[in-house]
């Protein structure tokens, strides 16, 4: 394989799974905003959920499109930064928010590489 292929395959495989996380916030935040109000209201988040359910779909649009991913992956970090910690003080598992803040950072490297090379270089200085 040469090199434009392997960039195409990663291009590609960065698409597939952006759009199928993109797919999740999109499905998980119309369970916020339509379907599950009582969950939200269990995690006393109840008078948020409305403005978490909007952030959340902005979030995973701009990280959907390559000219503003890097902002929507810096707020997914965020987001299930804060979703990580709800889970953790209410008791529930934080391995699904752990492993999907996990493939939005693998989606940012596939999809931008300079973000790796750029931090390689900031760690050896």
């Amino acid at each position: 394989m040469n090199t434009t292929e392997i960039s195409k395959t990663r291009k590609l495989i960065g698409w597939v799974i952006a759009s199928l996380l993109t797919a999740l916030y999109l499905w998980s935040a119309s369970g916020k905003l339509f379907m599950h109000p009582e969950q939200m209201e269990q995690l006393k988040l109840d008078d948020w959920r409305i403005i978490i359910a909007l952030g959340e779909i902005g979030s995973a649009l701009l990280f959907l499109f390559p000219k503003t991913n890097k902002f929507g992956t810096l707020l997914l970090s965020s987001y299930m930064g804060g979703a990580i910690i709800i889970h953790m003080t209410g008791g529930m598992s934080i391995i699904m928010p752990s492993v999907v803040l996990i493939l939005v950072w693998v989606v940012a490297f596939l999809r931008n590489p300079e973000l790796l090379l750029n931090f390689k270089t900031k760690i050896v200085i």
